[in-house]
């Protein structure tokens, strides 16, 4: 699987939630299905709780925010929705 091909599919088609406040948030309400964090995400305590899988991005925040289409830098990306993206699969 692309990383990069399946975030924009995500940010396309699907429902995704950006940043680390906004993770814990859909966590808390279970409404998140996965967690990818930046590789220098400053929020460490969302990759060790078990509640959701998460994945590590290969790139810094800003690589993952070009990823998801964005202008700005993402260190936490929530995926809600996945739409048409193979996220989950």
């Amino acid at each position: 699987m692309d990383l990069n091909r399946a975030l924009r599919a995500a940010a396309k088609t699907g429902k995704l939630l950006y940043g680390a406040e906004q993770a814990k948030k859909a966590i808390e309400t279970n409404e998140a299905k996965l967690i990818i964090l930046a590789s220098n995400s400053p929020t460490p305590e969302l990759k060790e709780q078990n509640k959701v899988p998460n994945i590590d991005f290969p790139g810094t925040n800003m690589e993952l925010g070009a990823a998801c289409g964005k202008p700005f830098s993402i260190s936490v990306v929530t995926v809600i929705d996945p739409g048409e993206s193979q996220l989950l699969a």
